[in-house]
């Protein structure tokens, strides 16, 4: 069966990869170590700090900066057909100083594009951006969108940004003037509605709180309805919490779509016709699960396949989706709802 995994995270070694492709005065500050990078506010209590354990660069470094790595570890070991790159370096993250984020966007975007999409056509790329600056990010977008592997614009859900705010609109412009999947896809910084909680395993069970945060503010402020060919696509953000969104945003929009009347379609609706959800992390759900779930999301084309690898809690294709699953099913998942939302063919064989 064709496999497309839908969230892979390429990396770099160290920040000083990416001084060959920034211009100054940003180069010169990277160089003198005048940033240290984005501050962790936790410590990771997997074995692999956060990877599996198993992911070793060739010189014993956990960073998944090997290609050769990824490709025997990933590509080849599960003879995937395309794999969409995600990074695990979000620009927006910068809270100030907004040359130098989007400065460090536009690098990691070059570096990406020679190291990574350059050594493999199975690999499909994705934009990075500082969405703090919409009108710098809608460059970058326009810069990048002409690379025949690149797909995808990420939005990263950071602490104190909703999406739907009117401000970010030119991101979303040049994301639909170019045919790109908008994606959106957690980092270090999202908080649940209290904040991270006391220990690592509350922040990450909170994890989907923010995604279904941004779901909400992207559709009652209008984007769906704005940008009516834009397709979006949550990543690692869980799934199974999607029929009861669906149904508690439709109630609440019939009751009060008066505040709102750019909205011109059922919230579920929307998320039918134009949202999707990497499967990554599956919760431990029977096959006879999996196919209640689906019922109630009302549509077998929101799910698509992802590993999340290189992380401590990647999903084994093998294993993750039920092989109980009809194969039409399966194939939905593993192929055809990527394909269809990434414009993908299968390969000449």
């Amino acid at each position: 069966m064709l496999l497309i995994d839908a969230d892979v995270h390429e990396s770099f070694a160290g920040i000083r990869d990416l001084v060959p492709y920034l211009k100054e005065p940003y180069r010169e500050w990277i160089e003198r170590g005048a940033w240290r990078g984005f501050s962790q506010p936790f410590a990771y209590t997997s074995p692999g700090a956060g990877n599996r354990a198993d992911v070793r660069n060739a010189d014993g470094s956990a960073s998944v900066s090997d290609y050769g790595v990824m490709r025997r570890q990933l590509l080849d070991t599960y003879n995937q057909t395309y794999a969409v790159l995600t990074g695990y370096f979000y620009p927006t993250m910068l809270k100030l100083q907004y040359g130098l984020s989007s400065a460090l966007a536009a690098a990691y975007n070059d570096y990406v594009a020679e190291h990574w999409l350059a050594k493999d056509k199975r690999f499909i790329g994705s934009i990075q951006i500082n969405a703090r600056d919409p009108e710098a990010a809608a460059r970058e977008i326009d810069r990048m969108a002409a690379h025949p592997q690149i797909k995808q614009v990420m939005l990263p859900v950071v602490d104190d940004i909703a999406y739907g705010h009117p401000m970010y609109r030119p991101i979303f412009e040049a994301a639909e003037r170019h045919k790109l999947v908008i994606a959106l896809h957690h980092t270090i910084l999202a908080e649940g509605p209290f904040g991270m909680g006391l220990h690592y395993i509350e922040r990450h069970t909170l994890l989907p709180t923010s995604m279904m945060a941004e779901v909400i503010s992207l559709i009652l402020n209008g984007v769906f309805d704005g940008y009516p060919s834009l397709r979006f696509i949550i990543l690692e953000g869980g799934f199974s919490w999607l029929p009861h969104l669906m149904w508690r945003m439709d109630r609440e929009y019939r009751q009060g779509r008066v505040e709102v009347p750019w909205v011109k379609k059922l919230p579920s609706q929307h998320m039918r016709e134009r949202l999707r959800f990497s499967t990554q992390p599956a919760e431990d759900l029977t096959g006879d699960q999996w196919l209640k779930l689906i019922d109630l999301m009302g549509s077998d084309e929101f799910l698509v396949f992802s590993t999340d690898y290189p992380h401590f809690d990647f999903d084994d294709p093998r294993v993750s989706i039920p092989r109980s699953l009809p194969d039409d099913l399966q194939e939905k998942i593993f192929w055809k709802n990527g394909a269809a939302l990434y414009g993908l063919e299968a390969p000449v064989q």
